[in-house]
């Protein structure tokens, strides 16, 4: 995609700032009007806290992969590889998934039930906004290279 002279993917928005948008107007919903749901702080932390730490695993391996493919893990900048390795071999959007899986372990570790109900929200904003573009992006870019990871593996998980 190369219509003003930039070759990156034309995102709408910067992905971890949809997540962080909208589980902070969770938190404010949480604030103003309280739903609980887990029955102590012990059950909090014991759910929330592993999908923190899947989070932040998931997240670094991706950044490795990408910087040792040679490309840029900022949406931004243009892509100079087809990075199929490490946890790409499972989810074309890793670090995507891993915003996510942070965004659950937060709300599960502050027992704040809002931050899931507008979750939905952050996922359809990333997949609009942010995936649908950066595949178009990469399908132009790379053709047949790309079209084949894409049809090996899935957008998620």
């Amino acid at each position: 995609m190369k219509q003003d002279g930039l070759d990156r993917s034309r995102v709408m928005f910067p992905p971890p700032l949809l997540h962080l948008a909208t589980f902070v107007a969770g938190l404010g919903l949480h604030f103003a009007f309280p739903q609980h749901f887990l029955p102590d702080t012990w059950m909090q932390l014991a759910t929330g806290l592993p999908f923190i730490g899947i989070s932040f695993a998931l997240v670094a391996s991706a950044f490795r992969t990408m910087r040792r493919s040679g490309t840029d893990p900022n949406a931004y900048k243009p892509t100079t590889a087809i990075v199929v390795d490490g946890p790409f071999r499972f989810s074309r959007n890793p670090m995507y998934l891993s915003f996510t899986a942070l965004y659950i372990g937060i709300a599960f570790a502050v027992d704040a039930l809002w931050p899931f109900a507008l979750l939905p929200i952050a996922l359809v904003g990333i997949s609009l906004g942010v995936i649908k573009r950066e595949e178009r992006y990469l399908e132009q870019k790379f053709g047949q290279e790309y079209l084949q990871y894409k049809g090996r593996v899935r957008r998620w998980i």
